[in-house]
C-alpha cells in the first residue's frame, strides 16, 4: 500500500470507514453549520431592511457618520484575508510548505480588521452615537427639513428643529446604529472565533498534521473564513454607502 494510503488510512476517526467518508462528513456538517450563519445573519439583515424602508432619512444621514474610508479599508482586507486563505488551502491539499506563512498572514490581516473596527467603535463613543440616554446625533452640513416620505433630516445640531421632529430623529437614529452595533458586533465575534481556529491550524501545521492525504481541517476553516468575509461584503455597503449620492 503505497505511504500516502497509510497515511490516510490512520488519520480518520474509528465511526468512519476511511478518511474520504469523514472528510464528507465533516463537510456537510460544516455546510450545514454555515446555514444556520446564514438564518441568523438573515434575520438581522430582515431587520435592517424593513426599518431602513420605514425611517429612509435618518438611515441615510445616520450612515453619513460612518467612516466609508475606514469600512473600504476593512473592506479590503478581508478580501485579501480571503486570498491568503484560499492559498493555505491549497498549500495543505498539495503539501506545500507555505501553509503556515499564508495562515499567519491571514491571522494578521484579520487582525488588523479588527484592530480597525475599534478605532471606529471609539469615534462613535466619543462622538455619542451609542444608543442610550447620552445619544444625541448632530450634522451640519444640511438646513433642517422634511423628507418627502414624511421623516425628518435635521442639520445644525437639530437646535432649531420642531422638538418632535427632533425627538423622532434621534429615536430613529438609535435604531440605526443598534443595528450597526449589533450586526457588526457579532461579524466581529465570528471574526474573533475565526482567529482562534486559525491560530489552532497554525499549531497543528507546524506539528505537521497536514498532508494531501489530510487537509480536511484547514478546508473547513477555510469555508468559515470566506463566509464571514461574505458577511461583511454584503455589511458595508448596507450600512456605509446609503445616500452617498447626495
Amino acid at each position: 500500500m503505497p505511504a500516502e494510503s497509510h497515511a490516510a488510512a490512520a488519520i480518520h476517526a474509528h465511526q468512519f470507514e476511511d478518511a474520504e467518508q469523514q472528510r464528507d462528513a465533516v463537510t456537510l456538517g460544516m455546510w450545514a453549520f454555515l446555514l444556520t450563519e446564514v438564518l441568523f445573519f438573515g434575520g438581522l439583515f430582515t431587520a435592517y431592511t424593513i426599518y431602513r424602508w420605514s425611517f429612509p432619512a435618518a438611515f441615510a444621514l445616520s450612515s453619513h457618520h460612518l467612516d466609508v474610508l475606514l469600512g473600504g479599508v476593512n473592506t479590503v482586507i478581508l478580501i485579501g484575508s480571503s486570498l491568503t486563505m484560499a492559498l493555505a488551502v491549497h498549500a495543505a491539499q498539495v503539501g506545500g510548505r507555505g501553509v503556515v506563512g499564508y495562515l499567519l498572514l491571514t491571522m494578521l490581516l484579520g487582525s488588523a480588521f479588527l484592530g480597525i473596527k475599534a478605532v471606529e467603535y471609539d469615534h462613535k463613543f466619543a462622538e455619542r452615537l451609542i444608543p442610550g440616554a447620552s445619544f444625541l446625533m448632530r450634522d451640519e452640513r444640511r438646513p433642517a427639513h422634511l423628507d418627502p416620505a414624511g421623516d425628518a433630516v435635521v442639520a445644525a445640531g437639530m437646535a432649531s428643529a420642531d422638538p418632535g421632529v427632533e425627538a423622532d430623529l434621534q429615536h430613529h437614529a438609535q435604531i440605526f446604529f443598534s443595528l450597526y452595533f449589533a450586526m457588526t458586533g457579532m461579524h466581529a465575534l465570528h471574526m474573533v472565533v475565526g482567529l482562534g481556529l486559525l491560530a489552532w491550524l497554525v499549531l497543528a501545521a507546524r506539528r505537521g498534521r497536514f498532508s494531501p492525504a489530510y487537509s480536511t481541517p484547514v478546508e473547513i476553516v477555510g469555508l468559515y473564513w470566506h463566509f464571514v468575509d461574505i458577511v461583511w461584503i454584503f455589511l458595508f455597503p448596507l450600512l456605509y454607502l446609503i445616500d452617498r449620492h447626495a
